[in-house]
């Protein structure tokens, strides 16, 4: 696709900037795990393997990129260290693609149905409200015009919170009373949204840790309803995970794909840890595509996700 042909200078230093972090403490490690030696040998490959083991991206992802690179030494013989990042970067990206074939385009290109309905999912916390607010604003800048339905009516904090987005991002926000029926409110958004020919709606959903059985019963009611106006709604369920929680981040990613069809998922705060290797993990490990990444706390810093320059960005040479 172009997009990914055209990334921006503005984005990949926000990328970069974003991934600091993360790309000091895994560097630190790679080079520590070739100190000393001029070959590619299992020493260097099982100093590696812990480097990436210990950077969030996961153990079984980790053994994936490990295999690829021993058959990339076999098969290329004598590769030296210094040609590490550069195969690290490359089988990483090449994995990823393997495994998640969906591109993510633009805000700015067309969208596949009107309204397209986003159905946000994710426990309190790991900043699905402001991804949805990020994502409002994205969009409106985009040219398209957004509704937001606060359907997390089990607390407060969290209609306000989307109210108060709605404000800054100028885009209206479909809400009842606290406690009200969260379908109800998800029924009434698409309505709203249809009569007033919009082009992008987004639905947030309770945060709480509730067992998988009510959680899936919740949100399939909420799916049921919408479909009442949008036949095919929701045409994407979004689960937002918090990147600096690492591993915690895979947990969350088990528990709500087993409680619902999980379409996309969007990584958060990746701009305050070092854990930024957890979203090769999350992206391989899961076959759902990471659409987009959270890397500051302005609107414009949720950014969509290409691999390829998010490779480079965390394992590439200094």
């Amino acid at each position: 696709m172009a997009f990914f042909g055209l990334f921006s200078k503005d984005k990949k230093a926000t990328l970069d900037k974003g991934l600091e972090k993360s790309k000091e403490s895994v560097l630190s490690k790679i080079s520590r795990a070739i100190v000393g030696k001029s070959t590619i040998d299992d020493e260097v490959l099982d100093n590696l393997e812990e480097a990436l083991i210990t950077s969030d991206v996961g153990v079984e992802t980790t053994l994936r990129i490990i295999e690829r690179i021993e058959q990339r030494v076999a098969r290329d013989k004598y590769m030296n260290t210094a040609e590490l990042h550069n195969i690290l970067c490359e089988e990483t990206a090449a994995l990823l693609q393997e495994n998640n074939m969906q591109d993510v385009s633009d805000f700015a290109d067309p969208l596949p149905a009107k309204p397209y309905v986003i159905m946000v999912v994710g426990v309190n916390g790991v900043g699905k409200t402001t991804t949805i607010g990020k994502l409002a604003y994205q969009y409106k800048q985009a040219g398209k015009k957004v509704y937001l339905g606060a359907a997390d009516t089990f607390r407060a904090a969290a209609v306000e919170q989307l109210c108060i987005w709605g404000e800054r991002v100028g885009v209206p926000v479909v809400k009842q009373q606290m406690g009200s029926d969260p379908a109800s409110v998800a029924f009434d958004t698409l309505q709203s949204a249809v009569a007033n020919d919009a082009d992008v709606v987004i639905i947030d959903t309770a945060g709480r840790l509730h067992n998988k059985v009510n959680l899936m019963n919740e949100l399939t009611k909420i799916r049921n309803v919408m479909q009442k106006v949008v036949t095919d709604a929701p045409h994407d369920v979004m689960l937002v995970l918090d990147g600096s929680t690492g591993q915690n981040a895979f947990e969350q990613a088990k528990q709500f794909t087993k409680a619902t069809k999980v379409t996309s998922l969007a990584v958060t705060k990746l701009d305050g840890t070092a854990k930024g290797g957890v979203v090769i993990g999350i992206s391989d490990q899961f076959k759902i595509p990471v659409r987009y990444i959270g890397l500051g706390e302005q609107m414009q810093d949720l950014q969509v996700f290409n691999r390829d320059e998010f490779v480079k960005s965390l394992l590439g040479n200094v």
